[in-house]
């Protein structure tokens, strides 16, 4: 996936729901049930949805998974989270994933934090 061009992060939000949608066209009892799963987990509960966006950015960095870390982060920006909490995120993975998790937060969050922030202003 490049990264590095101007766009990019709206270009893979795209990408990934186009393959979404193919796949629901595919297999959609599958897509059926894995979307009723996943918006149930991330429904408001003890956990507020800025939480819960905050906690699959974690697991999206030390998973190394490019598409979700651009998923959750556009998650956590459109639930109110700020930089801080978000480098904090990148704090606590990086204590347990180390260099791997540190390298996609200075790229690709960094880049996430630039292109999906501007466009909410």
């Amino acid at each position: 996936m490049d990264m590095h061009t101007t766009g990019s992060i709206n270009n893979a939000l795209l990408h990934y729901k186009e393959g979404l949608g193919n796949f629901t066209q595919k297999m959609p009892e599958i897509a059926k049930q894995f979307n009723s799963f996943t918006e149930a987990c991330f429904q408001e509960g003890s956990l507020t949805q800025k939480e819960k966006q905050l906690i699959a950015l974690g697991i999206s960095l030390y998973s190394q998974d490019e598409y979700c870390i651009i998923y959750h982060m556009k998650g956590c920006l459109d639930q109110g989270a700020s930089e801080e909490e978000i480098m904090e995120t990148i704090g606590v993975t990086s204590a347990i994933g180390g260099g791997a998790v540190m390298s996609q937060a200075v790229t690709l969050v960094n880049e996430c934090l630039t292109e999906l922030s501007s466009i909410k202003q």
